[in-house]
C-alpha cells in the first residue's frame, strides 16, 4: 500500500502527472483503509477550521515576511536573510513526517526542484518537527531541498498559519502512533495549517496559499508560474 511515500506491495510505478492525481489516490486509500468514524472527525476539524476563517487571515501578498533562522535536517542553521540575498525564496510549510498528504506535496516540489534553482529562487520546507525527524524524512524521502524545524510553530505562527488539534482528533492520533509531542518535541498539540510562499529578494510577500483542508495542495505548475511572474 503506498501511503507515506513507500509502495510496500508492488514495483515503483511513474508518479502521477499532477500532484492534484496524487492527493486523490491518497484520499481514496484513506477512504479504503481508515474508519468512517475517523474520517468524519478528521473532516469535523477542517471544516471548523475552514469555518474559522483562518485561511484569510494568513501573512498577505505584499506584507513583510517575518525573518527566521530555524536547523535544518543536519542541524545546521538558515536563515531567511542568508537565503533571501541568493534570490528568491520558497518556503512550504507542511505538518510532519507521518503525513502523506505532505510527502505527497513534498515528493512533487521535489521533482520541479532544479526549475526551481534554474529560476534563481530557493526552497525550503518548515515543519514543527525536530531537527531529528527531520533527517530521518530527508534520509528515507531523498529531498534536495532543506527541511527546516520550527520548534513550537514559532515562525508558522507569525505567518498566521497555527492552530491547536482539538481532543478528539488527538485520540485519534495517539491511536494511530502519530505522538505529536514526541514528534515536534513539545505537548502543545499545536500544527500549522499546510501554505506555501514565494518571498522577493526585499522579503516581502510575491504570493500566499494556505488551505485548512490538509488533502489540498497548490500544483508545483502553479507555483513555477507564481515564481517567473515575480
Amino acid at each position: 500500500m503506498k501511503w507515506r511515500g513507500l509502495d510496500e506491495s508492488s514495483p515503483v510505478q511513474p508518479p502521477p502527472s499532477t500532484l492534484k492525481q496524487e492527493l486523490e489516490a491518497r484520499k481514496a486509500l484513506a477512504d479504503q483503509y481508515v474508519p468512517s468514524a475517523t474520517r468524519a472527525i478528521n473532516r469535523r476539524t477542517v471544516d471548523e477550521l475552514a469555518a474559522s476563517g483562518m485561511a484569510s487571515h494568513i501573512l498577505p501578498v505584499g506584507a513583510e515576511a517575518p525573518s527566521f533562522e530555524l536547523p535544518d535536517q543536519d542541524g545546521n542553521l538558515l536563515s531567511s536573510a542568508m537565503l533571501l540575498a541568493k534570490g528568491r525564496l520558497v518556503v512550504c510549510f507542511f505538518r510532519g513526517r507521518w503525513c502523506p498528504f505532505c510527502v505527497a506535496q513534498l515528493e512533487a516540489m521535489d521533482r520541479v526542484f532544479a526549475r526551481i534553482e534554474q529560476a534563481g529562487a530557493s526552497l525550503v520546507a518548515v515543519s514543527p518537527q525536530t531537527q531529528k525527524q527531520s533527517f530521518f524524512m530527508r534520509d528515507q524521502h531523498k529531498f534536495r531541498f532543506p527541511l527546516l524545524s520550527d520548534a513550537h510553530n514559532q515562525v508558522a505562527r507569525q505567518y498566521g498559519l497555527v492552530y491547536r488539534v482539538p481532543a478528539e482528533q488527538r485520540s485519534i492520533y495517539s491511536r494511530s502512533f502519530t505522538n505529536l509531542p514526541l514528534i515536534n518535541g513539545d505537548d502543545s498539540w499545536e500544527l500549522p495549517i499546510p501554505a506555501t510562499f514565494i518571498l522577493r529578494r526585499n522579503g516581502r510577500v510575491a504570493y500566499a496559499s494556505a488551505d485548512p483542508d490538509y488533502t489540498l495542495r497548490p500544483e508545483p505548475a502553479d507555483v513555477l508560474r507564481e515564481l517567473a511572474a515575480v
